[in-house]
């Protein structure tokens, strides 16, 4: 059955008549693969693909950490925020302060043209803390309420006191 795959084949041997000859360029050639060996275009091309493969892997991860970083710093900032707010007032909103800061300053520099602050020292005080407040936080007007309130109630006194001081006029660039 497989006896004759078994036996061994008379081997032969084939002599050259003519001499080969192979040139020098040749032999460098040859002998320059054996000392660096490099590898051939397709295992090239796979391991560029490889590497590919695994930057673009680690490209997708690290945006994905990045998303996930900036939502937790935009929900951070967010309640920070929310808090700050809830602490000024509960029930007032930044644009409706801000619409009240600016009354408050309006009503303020009416007063200034219509009577000297000097007669009345409390008020006067009251304004130069507010407008340094005001100087100091320019890019955050908010940071003030304390001095606004402050203010209000110094010439909420004062209109008690001399209401003559606050005519209200229907013309407002007097």
């Amino acid at each position: 059955m497989g006896a004759s795959q078994s036996k061994p084949e008379d081997s032969k041997v084939f002599t050259n008549e003519t001499p080969i000859q192979f040139s020098q360029d040749l032999v460098n050639h040859l002998s320059d693969k054996l000392v660096s060996p490099e590898t051939d275009a397709t295992r090239q091309h796979t391991l560029d693909e490889h590497v590919r493969t695994r930057i673009h892997a680690e490209l997708a991860r690290l945006q994905s950490e990045d998303a996930l970083v900036r939502q937790q710093i935009e929900n951070a900032l967010e309640k920070e925020n929310l808090d700050r707010e809830t602490a000024l007032d509960d029930s007032a909103s930044s644009a409706e302060l801000h619409a009240e800061i600016e009354q408050v300053q309006k009503r303020a520099e009416r007063f200034i043209t219509r009577k000297q602050l000097d007669d009345f020292p409390e008020v006067k005080e009251k304004q130069h803390a507010l407008l340094q407040c005001y100087r100091a936080n320019r890019t955050k007007p908010l940071d003030c309420w304390l001095q606004v309130e402050e203010f209000k109630e110094a010439v909420a006194v004062l209109e008690k006191v001399h209401p003559s001081f606050f005519c209200i006029r229907s013309d407002p660039e007097n």
